[in-house]
């Protein structure tokens, strides 16, 4: 009997023992499971401080075409073409945005074949907060693409300025941002073609400004020249807007170069400082360029010093260091106030507003000398690339070529069609009178 009940207490301890046990592994698995979420959930939230700088720095970008661009191309005009140019760019902005939103940034960034994208995000489908691009939003990073994506056709309006038709602009501007934008962004950051032989281009040298600066080459020469043009071109009419919109095109840049580290860390702190060191250095070298020639250094040539520089900075500013930004600029202001002497004095073509000779030439110079002063083979000149120079020099100069070559066949295309369906030129009395009046039936001032 005592035999019996020591062992019915044994079997019962035996019991309430195997019961805890059961439950303290219960308790130790939910502790776990929920610390395994707990650092899910973490490891899936975005960067704050990435996600900030990438939200403000889309804002500068934007504010790099409205008003920047808007008011640096406006007074470079005739007082009677203002208006339209501001209505070109703020037009501009509007019609990529819906491009880009349908199928714009799905074709980019959708998926990652040689040469465009898919459709798998039109319209931004299934973008939710909770998609992460790296370690920001993917609607932040969709965003941030969007402003590169509208500044780039928004710089083409130098090259026809004061002489085409509103409604052909719209047209050009939608049809470029699919069939030239599109396939050239996915090329180089979608994971396409030049990306994978190896092209370095931080922040839209051959995206941007080769692209729109061969194209606004192609829209100069088809669309024609202006009707007093070369005998009596008529002056820049504002140079207080024209040197406005550039001092908002320099701070904007700090957000489209830094910016594209899609990161607040070092690199994005380095693009910054570059981009700001060939900037000065590129307006300084041209300005004493015109004093040295001329006798005098014009707000004109500074500023446009200045934009060469940011151009040609572009593609290298997150490789580079201050040094190399220095020389960069430098070369910048060099290069760029060469060629526009060419084209307006010898070539004698009407690239209204130098897009072509600053954007396209310093676009491509800079490029190629991301080869050149991003290796660490030249030590303090040098940047912080491992790689082989003349192997990267030959991916540069391909990505320049095949860029630029695919830019002015398809705008070539582009200009023809609409050419047939609206008509590019404007009549010469609407020139004369203004496009202001001709296109829009207002006056930039009234005074």
């Amino acid at each position: 009997m005592a035999t019996t009940a020591n062992a019915n207490r044994t079997t019962s301890f035996g019991g309430r023992l195997t019961r805890g046990r059961r439950l303290a592994a219960l308790r130790a698995l939910i502790v776990a499971a929920v610390a395994f979420g707990a650092a899910t959930a973490y490891a899936q939230a975005p960067d704050s401080g990435d996600s900030s700088w990438i939200l403000i720095s889309a804002a500068l970008v934007l504010f790099m075409t409205i008003p920047g661009l808007s008011l640096f191309y406006g007074g470079l005009v005739r007082s009677n073409g203002v208006l339209s140019v501001l209505m070109q760019c703020f037009a501009i902005t509007c019609v990529v945005t819906l491009v880009w939103v349908a199928v714009g940034y799905s074709l980019a960034f959708g998926s990652t074949g040689l040469v465009i994208g898919d459709f798998s995000r039109a319209f931004f489908h299934g973008m939710g907060p909770e998609n992460l691009e790296g370690t920001i939003p993917e609607g932040s990073f969709a965003i941030y693409q969007l402003m590169f994506a509208i500044i780039t056709p928004a710089l083409i309006v130098g090259g026809f300025a004061e002489r085409m038709r509103f409604s052909a602009v719209l047209l050009f501007v939608a049809l470029w941002s699919l069939f030239v934008y599109v396939p050239v962004a996915h090329s180089v950051w979608g994971g396409g073609w030049l990306a994978r032989i190896g092209l370095m281009d931080f922040a839209g040298g051959t995206v941007v400004h080769v692209a729109a600066g061969v194209s606004a080459l192609v829209a100069a020469v088809m669309v024609g020249a202006r009707t007093s043009f070369p005998d009596q071109v008529a002056p820049p009419h504002n140079m207080t807007l024209t040197v406005a919109g550039a001092g908002m095109l320099w701070v904007g840049w700090l957000g489209f170069n830094g910016g594209s580290a899609l990161a607040a860390d070092g690199d994005a702190a380095m693009a910054i400082v570059a981009t700001h060191v060939s900037a000065a250095a590129g307006a300084s070298t041209w300005s004493a360029i015109e004093w040295a020639r001329y006798g005098k250094p014009s707000a004109l040539g500074a500023v446009t010093g200045m934009v060469a520089g940011l151009g040609t900075i572009t593609p290298a500013a997150g490789y580079v260091t201050p040094v190399a930004a220095l020389l960069i600029g430098t070369c910048a202001g060099t290069v760029c106030f060469l060629v526009t002497q060419l084209m307006n004095l010898k070539l004698k073509i009407d690239d209204s507003l130098d897009v072509f000779a600053v954007h396209a030439v310093g676009g491509g110079l800079g490029t190629i000398l991301v080869a050149v002063f991003a290796s660490t083979a030249l030590g303090a000149f040098g940047g912080r690339e491992e790689f082989e120079m003349v192997a990267q020099l030959r991916v540069q100069g391909i990505g320049v070529l095949a860029v630029g070559g695919y830019a002015a066949i398809v705008s070539w295309l582009i200009l023809r069609t609409t050419d047939a369906l609206a008509g590019n030129r404007v009549s010469e009395t609407d020139e004369v009178e203004g496009l202001d009046l001709a296109s829009h039936n207002e006056r930039g001032y009234i005074l």
